[in-house]
């Protein structure tokens, strides 16, 4: 039974060297700048608290594809940011708001666990009967206490990419902007836009989506081309090294996506994509040519002649040649 595609394309971006490059080429245009050795996975669980009309606490719960921590040292200091992946396997058409809500999220979360930290830490110098002029830390102001967030805090970066898997056009909303109907362009200078950052494969050059390192680059190309046989053929013969040994998560992808009827074993670590398609054509040939045969039959006994000329006209065996015509014959 085919695993479901979200499932299967979860599981692909979860790989480090996948997502690393994922961002590798939507922030630094190919080059290898993250490591996936410098990938830490997070739990992509969120909860926010927001309060509800009576003003009550409502438990919400949204849940990211996949999301990483990312950490390096840069300029002789240590750099974090948080990245997280969207995985689309059809258009969503409030990919806005919905990734929008994620990275908003996230900043509350990281001011939530600010907070308890610094609430944590005073609990303990109280406990201890300590000070904070003893211990020559700073008292929060009335702000940073009704916060919890102090003015030395900073929040890590949040950057989230939606990946489309589809082989058609992306024609959703790329902005909260595009979502709305706003021409004053007064009101629009109050407001601020968030913008889905996005891959979709028939949207990319082949020489943009070759900047992917990693088995991307053969899951991007196959999708672009896989309602194109003639253009897919041309992809696969100019790639065919790398094409001959895709790793099977990716062939995964592939099939799910675009339900190619490539066979190969789930025990097998590495799929040769060019033979798969070629077994399938030849496949495709072979039924084509049989589906010709029996309508040759059908009209040469229509027009009076005997099964056994009519298996020797088309080329099958007289028995066989019976089993198409049935009680006809």
């Amino acid at each position: 039974m085919p695993l479901k595609a979200d499932t299967v394309t979860k599981d692909y971006v979860k790989d480090a060297g996948v997502f690393a490059d994922i961002f590798n080429y939507y922030i630094y245009g190919g080059r290898q700048v993250i490591l996936p050795e410098q990938l830490i996975e997070r739990d992509s669980t969120k909860i926010a608290l927001p309060y509800g009309a009576d003003g009550a606490a409502v438990p919400v719960q949204k849940f990211r594809d996949v999301q990483k921590l990312y950490a390096a040292m840069t300029d002789g200091k240590m750099a974090y940011v948080l990245y997280g992946v969207e995985n689309q396997a059809e258009i969503h058409y409030a990919m806005a708001v919905k990734n929008n809500l994620y990275d908003a999220l996230e900043y509350a979360g990281q001011v939530e666990e600010a907070a308890k930290s610094h609430r944590k830490e005073m609990k303990r110098k109280r406990e201890q009967g300590e000070t904070f002029a003893e211990e020559g830390m700073k008292i929060p102001n009335a702000g940073e206490f009704l916060s919890g967030f102090w003015a030395g805090d900073r929040l890590l970066p949040s950057i989230t990419v939606t990946i489309f898997f589809g082989s058609e056009e992306w024609d959703g909303p790329l902005s909260l902007f595009d979502m709305m109907y706003v021409s004053d362009p007064d009101v629009l200078a109050c407001m601020d836009n968030y913008h889905v950052r996005l891959i979709a494969p028939a949207q990319m050059a082949d020489g943009e989506i070759m900047k992917f390192q990693s088995s991307l680059r053969e899951v991007m190309l196959f999708i672009k081309y896989s309602k194109d046989r003639e253009n897919l053929s041309r992809i696969l013969k100019a790639n065919e090294k790398r094409f001959r040994e895709v790793e099977r998560r990716a062939a995964d992808v592939i099939e799910s996506i675009t339900n190619s009827g490539i066979k190969y074993d789930e025990k097998d670590e590495v799929v040769n994509v060019c033979q798969a398609i070629q077994e399938i054509r030849k496949e495709e040939r072979q039924i084509g040519e049989l589906n010709k045969a029996r309508e040759t039959a059908g009209n040469l006994y229509e027009m009076g002649l005997d099964t056994e000329k009519i298996a020797r006209a088309v080329g099958y065996a007289v028995e066989t040649v019976k089993g198409w015509l049935g009680s006809e014959s």
